[in-house]
């Protein structure tokens, strides 16, 4: 039998959507909500995902592999907004947890919304790394080095603790069913990953000796971290899908979220190789540069095989109706890991498959990213996304045999 997975948020948060819905007044663009002050109840950390989403368009519009007008303002365009939006999440969660403490404190205890504890970290890596790349042109390259280095620091640190601390929960306090995996698990341990591949943009800006050497070496064990565990966590989530079949609708999405450590890790092999000609001796910036190609093509093909399947998934399920939430923003991010992921092959190997790969790849981050901000937008403005999120529907169990 297919259990039914956990709220998003507390338990009496259904209770009292049904009285705002019964009760409330209309204040335009909030229609939805009985006050304004209510944006700020519910507010997780779910949100910096939207972050993410913007800034890997971004970063992912920089790095193609094409000389196609308009692209580069584009992308500083993609940048600002991503800023913007960090800015003002930050802003937003800050009111949130100093209005609503009590429910700010439960994100972590409630078995769905704790993974999402990992979106902020990467919010933070993503707007730096978009910075150094794309931002230098409006800040000037000196401030954008320094505001990445800042955020690093800050994703970093943050991430590291998630990616140690939501498992810790995972296994000691949260009460997980056995058909409770899914792609969302992936979240809290992508980070350390995602600060090996935009840290390693910084291993040049780093002082030559001991202290580019350490940047370096906590890179790769960063990769590694995060690695080793989502090899874990997708193997689960692959058990969980074949024994109980597919997700709840509104949890389809996260099946995208596995194509993220994969593209990431390609990325990340892929940076720092190039950089680890500074650093490394002989035969060891070779073997990196070697790595970055025996590692990055296999794990490309098997992200290229989930990325069919997660469509497929999806597309099943939207045929049944795909109820619209934040998880549609897992069709963002991952995509865009696998992006920057190809054009770093295209590049090592002067491969036009994985050239016109890497701009089939960023045109459907693109679609995806436009279609998910423009019913963020719309669904925000109704004021619909900052009510309580309803508990995921179990998909329908299959007839045992006798």
């Amino acid at each position: 039998m297919i259990t039914q997975l956990p709220p998003l948020v507390d338990q009496h948060g259904s209770d009292e959507m049904s009285t705002r819905r019964s009760h409330h007044r209309s204040f335009g663009i909030l229609k939805d909500l009985e006050r304004p002050s209510d944006v700020f109840r519910d507010i997780g950390p779910n949100w910096f995902a939207s972050v993410m989403g913007t800034g890997i368009v971004a970063i992912a519009a920089a790095t193609l592999p094409f000389r196609v007008p308009g692209l580069h303002v584009f992308a500083l365009a993609v940048w600002v907004l991503a800023a913007a939006w960090l800015a003002a999440v930050s802003a937003a969660w800050a009111v949130h947890a100093a209005m609503h403490t009590d429910r700010a404190r439960a994100h972590a205890d409630n078995p769905v919304m704790a993974q999402f504890w990992g979106a902020p970290a990467m919010a933070l890596l993503t707007v730096g790394a978009g910075t150094l790349l794309v931002g230098r042109d409006w800040t000037g390259a000196a401030a954008a080095v320094d505001i990445d280095w800042v955020l690093w620091f800050l994703g970093t640190a943050l991430g590291l603790v998630t990616a140690c601390w939501i498992p810790y929960l995972m296994m000691t306090r949260h009460e997980i069913k056995p058909d409770g995996a899914f792609g969302g698990w992936l979240m809290p341990i992508v980070p350390p990953m995602v600060s090996a591949a935009t840290g390693a943009l910084l291993v040049p800006y780093a002082a030559a000796g001991q202290a580019r050497l350490t940047l370096l070496v906590c890179c790769y064990a960063m990769f590694g971290i995060s690695l080793f565990i989502s090899v874990i966590i997708i193997t689960l989530l692959w058990g969980r899908l074949v024994t109980y079949k597919t997700l709840p609708a509104v949890m389809v999405p996260t099946s995208w979220i596995v194509l993220g450590p994969l593209g990431q890790s390609i990325t990340a092999t892929g940076n720092l190789a190039n950089d680890g000609g500074l650093t490394l001796h002989p035969p060891y910036a070779a073997g990196a540069d070697a790595f970055a190609l025996l590692y990055g093509i296999p794990t490309w093909g098997f992200a290229m095989a989930w990325l069919v399947i997660a469509a497929s998934i999806t597309l099943r399920a939207a045929r049944k109706g795909l109820p619209f939430g934040l998880t549609w923003w897992s069709f963002t991010f991952p995509v865009g890991t696998c992006v920057t992921g190809t054009v770093g092959l295209a590049a090592r190997t002067g491969s036009d498959l994985l050239r016109y790969g890497a701009g089939a790849l960023f045109l459907l981050l693109l679609a995806a990213w436009v279609i998910v901000a423009v019913r963020t937008v719309r669904e925000g403005a109704r004021g619909r996304l900052f009510l309580p999120a309803p508990a995921a529907q179990p998909a329908p169990s299959l007839p045992q045999a006798a």
